[in-house]
């Protein structure tokens, strides 16, 4: 199964879902994370500590490694444009779309689903990501805004903890990051996210 994350926005999690959701899948089947951002985060962050405990690789080397590996999660490339946002979306089985609870992520989020819609390419999901704490309620507003405009949302979100900014200095997944109270609920939160996507 190929599972892109695609990031229309700065800042929203994109990279540090791709790490997560293939983390989890790993421990399922054999998982592969291609990083084909050009910021190459995805790889910078596994060489890091004693890296990721699943295999990384930059998008040029895909053909080589691919047939190894029963799930393949793609890190794409930012702010794709339309001719890009179809090769992504033909290439993949689902297209993960990450989303912040502000207005300018969802706004950018809604255009990149009418375009993904025009295309006739409805095999994508959206992750809610970065949610602040209670009592905020920004995550459930926004949860509301796209289930108005049809769109389909995994159950849960993934909160915002420090813990995920340590993750990545140190070069792991965020429930290898110690001394955080809110490590293992960071993990949890993706996991709660990758169990339902069917491999």
């Amino acid at each position: 199964m190929i599972i892109t994350v695609a990031g229309f926005k700065g800042g929203i999690g994109k990279t540090t879902s791709a790490i997560h959701i293939a983390a989890y899948l790993n421990t399922r089947v054999p998982t592969l994370l291609i990083d084909g951002d050009a910021n190459r985060s995805a790889l910078e962050w596994h060489s890091r500590g004693e890296g990721l405990p699943f295999k990384v690789i930059d998008e040029k080397h895909t053909a080589r490694h691919a047939r190894h590996f029963d799930s393949i999660v793609i890190d794409s490339e930012a702010r794709p444009n339309d001719r890009d946002l179809r090769t992504l979306a033909e290439g993949c089985d689902l297209l993960i779309l990450p989303c912040t609870p502000d207005a300018l992520s969802l706004s950018a989020l809604i255009r990149t689903v009418d375009a993904l819609r025009a295309m006739k390419a409805d095999h994508f999901r959206v992750a809610l990501t970065i949610l602040p704490p209670f009592p905020s309620r920004d995550g459930d507003e926004a949860r509301a805004i796209l289930q108005e405009h049809g769109l389909p949302v995994f159950k849960g979100g993934v909160r915002r903890f420090v813990a995920f900014q340590k993750a990545a200095l140190a070069g792991v997944t965020v429930d290898e990051v110690k001394g955080d109270p809110h490590a293992a609920d960071g993990w949890q939160d993706y996991v709660d996210i990758a169990k339902q996507i069917k491999i």
